[in-house]
């Protein structure tokens, strides 16, 4: 196997994490940026060092909340100064992850993240996407996000997939020297079973001693859209495990 040097955006996140364990544990190269390693690639401070000698970028970096125009202003950032620094430094392409159905949102973070996509694929690298499903350490941050003893979680349906089955299916396309054939849909990974957002919950919230109701998610962005399966895995969608209990289970 060819060692491949990488720099990975967004490199302490919750994906990024994961995206670096197995880069290095394939042994390839890796340049681990974000401004924890000071690199910041919404002011462009420290890019065009961390990418010398770069054959491969991974975007993973995310926008911190929920807000539309905040979050699509950061993507329009990140994706020109990626691709303007990744074209001077010689790199060959970049692979970024992204989130299923996100051709269908009209609002919120997910329709930020579909501007990202476009913005992405016009750029002077070729660009590679794999849209993924929620992970399932999202759960957690729904649980988190309220206080006491009650949590309200929608009763959406979800396909909640692992973040290092993520990393693992998003490092093999980076690395894949085939550009994807013209017409080919996006592709896409997710977990290996269909549930609601509230069940998986419920399953944690038992672990925390906090009791979970499920409600109908009236007043999120494209809640209906998602009550309809509109972010569920497509037919040609890559099933992976473990699930969300078989991975609860090995949570400490």
């Amino acid at each position: 196997m060819s060692i491949t040097k990488f720099a990975v955006a967004g490199a302490t996140g919750r994906l990024g994490r994961h995206v670096v364990d197995v880069l290095a544990e394939r042994g390839h190269q890796v340049v681990p940026m974000s401004r924890a390693t000071g690199v910041d690639i919404i002011t462009g401070e420290g890019l065009a060092e961390a990418l010398t000698g770069v054959e491969v970028i991974i975007d993973v970096a995310s926008w911190h909340a929920s807000d539309q125009e905040a979050a699509t202003e950061f993507f329009r950032t990140s994706a020109r100064n990626l691709h303007e620094a990744g074209q001077k430094a010689g790199v060959a392409r970049i692979a970024m992850a992204s989130i299923i159905g996100v051709d269908k949102a009209t609002a919120g973070f997910v329709a930020a993240k579909k501007v990202h996509e476009e913005l992405l694929l016009s750029g002077p690298l070729p660009a590679r996407i794999l849209r993924a499903a929620q992970f399932h350490e999202f759960v957690g941050q729904l649980l988190d996000w309220q206080q006491g003893d009650v949590a309200y979680v929608p009763a959406l349906p979800t396909q909640l997939v692992a973040c290092r089955t993520v990393a693992e299916t998003l490092v093999d396309l980076a690395l894949d020297p085939e550009a994807p054939a013209p017409g080919r849909p996006i592709p896409e990974i997710a977990g290996p079973r269909k549930e609601t957002m509230s069940e998986a919950a419920q399953l944690l919230g038992a672990r925390r001693g906090i009791k979970v109701v499920g409600v109908d998610g009236s007043g999120m962005p494209d809640a209906e859209i998602a009550a309809n399966g509109g972010f569920l895995p497509s037919p040609h969608a890559k099933l992976a495990g473990p699930s969300f209990q078989e991975w609860l289970d090995t949570q400490p």
